[in-house]
C-alpha cells in the first residue's frame, strides 16, 4: 500500500513508523525534501500513531498537533543535522558483521578499559579507536568501556548531557561506525561496555516533554530533571528506557552496559526500572546465547543492587565502588579534602579489601549522616565490585583535570597499579593511566547557545566549593583547547619513563590471568594485616579455611612510606617488585613507596 498526500509519496517497506505523544490529538510526518505539511499519521490509541515505514537513510521528523516546526524522533537512529535537527533512518541488520563466533565474556576474572572516543586518538573517531585496538589487547583486557555515544548538543561533550538515546553521535562516525567498533573489538577477544545514561536528559535538544510526560513533575536531580519512572503514563516512558538497554544488545552486539548514577533514578514502583531491566536482559541474554551484563554506577553503598534476584536483590551484575579509588588515592596522595576525609588509613584499604565498602553504615562527615549498608561477604562474590584508581569522574572531576601521573612518582603509580590489578574485584583502568599519561582530562562542552555554555562554565567552577579546590585554575569547558588538551598523546608510551609502567601493567595482567588466588571471589580469600604508623599494608590472597585453589598463597606486600620498612615475609618466589626489595633474615626490607608480591 503506498499513501499519497498533495503529491508526496510514502515509501512501505515492512515496520512501520510509531511514535507515543499523548499530548497531542494528531502527529503528521515531515518527510526530507517533501510537503512541509506533512503526511498524517494513524492515531492507534493510547497516545500511540503510526505510519507505514520509511526506506533507510531517509530523512523526517514530526509535527506535533498544529506545529510548524518539524521535531526529532524520539527513537530516532541518527541525527546527522545535530540534536535539532530532522532524523535519520538506519537499517541496523544491514550492517556486515563478521563476529558470528563470538560467545561473549562473563565479567568475573575480566579487566575492564574505559575510553572516551572523543579523547581517545586524535582524530576522536570510532575508526580511529579500532587502530588502537591492539595496543588495549595488549594489556591483557578482557572489556573496552566506552563513556556515552548517543547524540548530544555540539560537536564535543563526555556524552552525559545526551538527548537522542537511541541516536550514535555523528561526528564519531554514526552507527554504522560504531557497528565496526564493536566488531572490531569483537574480532581481538574485547568484549564491548557502553556506558548509558538514564537518569536525566542534557539541557539543549531535549524535545521530550513536547511528545509526552517523559519527565517527574517537580522531581529532579544534580544534572537534570529526573525520568518518569512511576508517576501517570509511566509505562511507555520505562518501555523506552528499557527498549534502549536491549537495543544496545541486540542491534550493536554490546557484551554490557554500564548505567550511569542510577542512585538518582526516582522510581517507588513494586519492581523497579532496574529489577525489570534485569529480567528483560537476561531473556535477551538466553535468546542471543552469550553473556550480557549490567553494571550500575551507584552512590548508595547498598549490595542488594548486586545481589541476584533469586535472592532477593535487584539482579544488577556489578557496581561500581568508588570506595576504593577514595582509599587508594588518598594513601598514595595525602589528599584529605571534601569527601576524601573519611579515607586513607591502612585500616580503611584492608576494611574495602575484605568487606566491599568502607561506609558500610558508617558516619560520613562529607555528607554529614550514616552511609552504606554492610555487604553480605559470605554470598556476594568479589567481582561483583567495579574498582579504579583512576577514573572519567574522579579524573574530570577535580579543578584541573589532573591524573595521578601529575603529582605522583614513578614509584607511587607502581603501588597503584598494584593495588588495583592484585585486588579481588573486577579492576578498571581509564586510558592512559597504563603508562602514566601526562594529558590531563577535563570537563568539556561544545554547547551552540552562548548563554548555555556560560551558564555552564558558572555552574562548574561553584562544583569545586565543598572540595577546597583553587576555583581560578578551573577550565572553561566551552574553550575547544580544553579538549584538545584532553587528547591522549600516543607518543608517549615509547618514552622509557613511561615504557616502564606500562611493563608493569602488562605483566600484572598476566599475574591476574595465570594465578587463580588473584581472581578468587570469595571475600574469604582475603586477609590483610597493616600498621598505620609505620604505613606498611599485606595483603594475602589465597587460604580459606586454611585451604587455596592450588595448594598455594600470594602475599602482596605495601610500603606507602618515604623510607623503607622491613617486613615479615614468608619465603616465596618474587613474581613482581616494584621497587628493588632486599632479602633479609625473616622477610624483605621494601624501598619508600614500592610494593612487591611472593608466590608461596
Amino acid at each position: 500500500m503506498n499513501l499519497t498526500e498533495k503529491g508526496t509519496q510514502w515509501p512501505t517497506p515492512a515496520g512501520a513508523l510509531r511514535v507515543w505523544a499523548p499530548k497531542v490529538d494528531r502527529v503528521r510526518v515531515v518527510v526530507g525534501g517533501g510537503d512541509s505539511s506533512g503526511i498524517e499519521m494513524t492515531a492507534d490509541g493510547d497516545g500511540w500513531f503510526s505510519a507505514p515505514a520509511l526506506q533507510p537513510n531517509t530523512d523526517y521528523g514530526f509535527l506535533l498537533g498544529g506545529g510548524t516546526q518539524p521535531l526529532p524522533d524520539p527513537r530516532s537512529r541518527r541525527q546527522p543535522y545535530g540534536v535539532h535537527g530532522l532524523s535519520r533512518t538506519y537499517d541496523a541488520d544491514s550492517f556486515p558483521w563478521t563476529d558470528e563466533s563470538w560467545t561473549g565474556r562473563q565479567l568475573a576474572g575480566g579487566v575492564i578499559y574505559e575510553l572516551h572516543i572523543g579523547t581517545f586518538t586524535v582524530q576522536g573517531t570510532f575508526d580511529a579507536a579500532i587502530e588502537k585496538l591492539d595496543h588495549v589487547a595488549s594489556l591483557g583486557v578482557s572489556f573496552v568501556e566506552i563513556l556515552p555515544v548517543n547524540a548530544f548538543n555540539g560537536v564535543r561533550n563526555w556524552g552525559y548531557d545526551g538527548v537522542d538515546w537511541y541516536a550514535v553521535q555523528e561526528t564519531y562516525g554514526g552507527p554504522a561506525g560504531y557497528q565496526r567498533l564493536v566488531d572490531a573489538c569483537h574480532q581481538r577477544g574485547l568484549a564491548v561496555v557502553q556506558d548509558v545514561v538514564y537518569n536525566h536528559l542534557g539541557p539543549s535538544g531535549n524535545y521530550l516533554p513536547e511528545f509526552g510526560p517523559y519527565l517527574h513533575s517537580g522531581s529532579s536531580n544534580t544534572w537534570g530533571d529526573s525520568l518518569n519512572l512511576d508517576g501517570p503514563d509511566s509505562e511507555p516512558v520505562r518501555r523506552h528506557i528499557i527498549d534502549n538497554a536491549l537495543m544496545w544488545f541486540r542491534d550493536y552486539h554490546v557484551d554490557a552496559l554500564r548505567l550511569d548514577a542510577v542512585h538518582a533514578l526516582v522510581d517507588h514502583s513494586a519492581i523497579g526500572l532496574l529489577e525489570q531491566m534485569a529480567m528483560e536482559v537476561a531473556a535477551l541474554s538466553v535468546h542471543l546465547g552469550r553473556p550480557l551484563t549490567l553494571i550500575a554506577e551507584s552512590d548508595m553503598n547498598d549490595s542488594r543492587l548486586i545481589t541476584p534476584r533469586v535472592a532477593g536483590g535487584t539482579g544488577i551484575d556489578a557496581q561500581w565502588s568508588d570506595d576504593f579509588h577514595h582509599v587508594v588515592h588518598v594513601a598514595l596522595t595525602g589528599e584529605k579534602t571534601g569527601y576524601y576525609g573519611d579515607f586513607g588509613s591502612m585500616k580503611s584499604i584492608a576494611k574495602v579489601l575484605t568487606r566491599g565498602f568502607f561506609h558500610d553504615g558508617t558516619w560520613s562527615s562529607f555528607r554529614g549522616r550514616p552511609h552504606g549498608r554492610p555487604v553480605r561477604t559470605d554470598t556476594t562474590e568479589t567481582w561483583r565490585f567495579v574498582v579504579f584508581a583512576q577514573d572519567h569522574d574522579q579524573i574530570g572531576n577535580r579543578a584541573t583535570g589532573d591524573r595521578l601521573s601529575a603529582t605522583l612518582d614513578a614509584g607511587s603509580l607502581a603501588m597503584s597499579a598494584v593495588l588495583l590489578m592484585t585486588s579481588p574485584f573486577t579492576p578498571m583502568l581509564f586510558m592512559g593511566e597504563e603508562w602514566g599519561a601526562k594529558t590531563p582530562w577535563q570537563f568539556f562542552t561544545s554547547h551552540p547557545e552562548q548563554d548555555l555554555g556560560e551558564a555552564t562554565a558558572r555552574g562548574r567552577i561553584a562544583e569545586f566549593a565543598k572540595m577546597g579546590w583553587d576555583e581560578s585554575k578551573v577550565p572553561n569547558p566551552q574553550d575547544e583547547s580544553t579538549f584538545l588538551n584532553s587528547k591522549l598523546n600516543w607518543s608517549e608510551p615509547e618514552r622509557p619513563e613511561h615504557a616502564e609502567l606500562l611493563d608493569t601493567y602488562r605483566r600484572l595482567a598476566v599475574l591476574r590471568r595465570d594465578r587463580p588466588e588473584l581472581t578468587d571471589p570469595r571475600f574469604g580469600a582475603t586477609t590483610v594485616s597493616y600498621d598505620d604508623d609505620a604505613c606498611w599494608l599485606i595483603v594475602e590472597r589465597g587460604p580459606v579455611n586454611g585451604r587455596t585453589l592450588n595448594g598455594r598463597t600470594v602475599t602482596i606486600a605495601y610500603n606507602f612510606a618515604h623510607m623503607p620498612v622491613t617486613l615479615e615475609i614468608g619465603s616465596g618466589e618474587v613474581l613482581l617488585a616494584t621497587g628493588e626489595p632486599e632479602r633479609v633474615t625473616g622477610g624483605w626490607t621494601l624501598a619508600a613507596r614500592s610494593a612487591m608480591i611472593v608466590a608461596r
